[in-house]
């Protein structure tokens, strides 16, 4: 069998890399021939763990959020081919008993955020053709009452890929965002109601059992994510842009 390497010797930043999609995107664009990574997540420990093989890797600690790093990023960064927005964080409760520092706790990663790593990305892109997939979310799409702030924000980021692919289309950047459903990440974690299912039956039974949501009857895995994800930095897809692609198993029907 053939390796595929539609991404040999080029340059890309995944954030949230850590785990679950981000992680599951930095092995593949790995495999795929991706010649240097820059990965960023607050989670130090998890970034170390990924095993990339010969790839030149940049491992960065810290949050999306804060400007300093992406300052300092800035020289690794320029010339860049292709970029992840992915980092996100959940939340829980309902819109009118969250505190105004839950909110702003979560717009600052998962909108803050993400416009910092789109802006600095583009950026890196000046001069030369790219890609973008910002990560999103079908909450964005579709109201699901008790997570509000992460809904909300990823409606935004949504919106925001769609503003940065008109802009940036007659530089030969297309940028798109993709909205998962349920997939089996430590997202889920966070969340109380998904803690104590945990406790009473297992992690496998509790995603099986959020699973029978969607018409499929099944969560994605990172990796399946991650294939779309690349599919869409490809050139492959270089006439898809300004596009939120859903991958929810039916869930937005």
């Amino acid at each position: 069998m053939t390796k595929i390497q539609d991404f040999k010797g080029r340059s890309a930043l995944v954030t949230g890399a850590a785990s679950g999609i981000g992680a599951a995107c930095a092995r593949t664009l790995a495999a795929r021939g991706a010649g240097k990574l820059v990965l960023v997540d607050v989670d130090g420990a998890g970034l170390d763990a990924l095993d990339l093989g010969a790839c030149e890797v940049h491992r960065i600690t810290g949050s999306v959020a804060d400007e300093t790093l992406w300052v300092a990023l800035d020289p690794l960064l320029a010339g860049l081919d292709h970029a992840v927005v992915n980092a996100g964080i959940g939340s829980g409760g309902a819109l009118s008993s969250i505190s105004l520092a839950e909110w702003r706790r979560v717009m600052a990663v998962n909108l803050d955020g993400a416009f910092l790593t789109l802006a600095h990305s583009l950026r890196a892109m000046a001069g030369k053709a790219g890609s973008v997939v910002v990560v999103a979310s079908t909450t964005g799409l579709k109201p699901v009452p008790g997570i509000g702030p992460y809904g909300v924000s990823k409606a935004a980021v949504a919106h925001m890929a769609r503003i940065a692919a008109a802009e940036n289309a007659k530089n030969g950047i297309h940028v798109n965002a993709i909205a998962p459903g349920g997939v089996d990440t430590a997202i889920w974690e966070s969340g109380e109601d998904f803690v104590t299912s945990v406790a009473k039956i297992g992690r496998e039974a509790t995603i099986a059992r959020m699973a029978k949501t969607t018409p499929l009857e099944r969560f994605a895995s990172s990796d399946e994510m991650a294939d779309s994800i690349c599919y869409l930095l490809s050139d492959a897809a270089a006439n898809i842009t300004g596009h939120v692609i859903v991958s929810d198993g039916g869930f937005t029907l």
